[in-house]
């Protein structure tokens, strides 16, 4: 070589790009075609803004869906902005619905947490909050730092005693 790390850079790609098959310089091809398909724009393709596509987080007020949602959450915090409760109604809206949101705020445990969102997650659903693990509930272990996965292992034991 040549002891120039630019030159033997060189030297290298010119050498494999000559012990390439025609099936290597037909991947390359079809790869560097479709890469020239590909927008510019970084990102998931899911996440990318177009003009074309949909807003699949877009709020229809007039929509019974949405507005439902609103007027429900608009109901027990009076004063929370219109955003706050459309950002939320957004994450319910794509999770569950208005009454399984409503549910969870029952249960003790405000939609507008994301904490709900991680717990359902988890596998846990608002009727669950309220069984006793011992002393405490599962809510009142959530809130002492009890992991969620835990919580669900915990009440999982629970019922396969119960039912044995």
């Amino acid at each position: 070589m040549t002891h120039d790390p630019g030159v033997d850079e060189l030297i290298r790609q010119w050498s494999e790009e000559r012990a390439q098959t025609a099936e290597d310089v037909e991947i390359n091809r079809i790869a560097s075609e479709w890469l020239a398909d590909v927008p510019a724009t970084p990102g998931i393709p899911g996440q990318r803004s177009s003009e074309d596509a949909p807003d699949w987080s877009a709020l229809n007020i007039t929509d019974p869906s949405d507005s439902s949602y609103i007027a429900a959450m608009r109901k027990r915090l009076p004063g929370v902005p219109d955003e706050l409760l459309a950002a939320a109604a957004r994450w319910w809206r794509m999770v569950g619905g208005v009454a399984e949101a409503e549910e969870w705020w029952d249960a003790g445990l405000s939609p507008l947490d994301q904490r709900a969102l991680e717990y359902r997650a988890a596998g846990l659903s608002p009727s669950d909050l309220s069984t006793h693990l011992g002393p405490y509930t599962v809510l009142e272990h959530l809130r002492r730092g009890s992991a969620a996965a835990w919580c669900v292992a915990r009440l999982s034991r629970a019922r396969r005693d119960a039912a044995s």
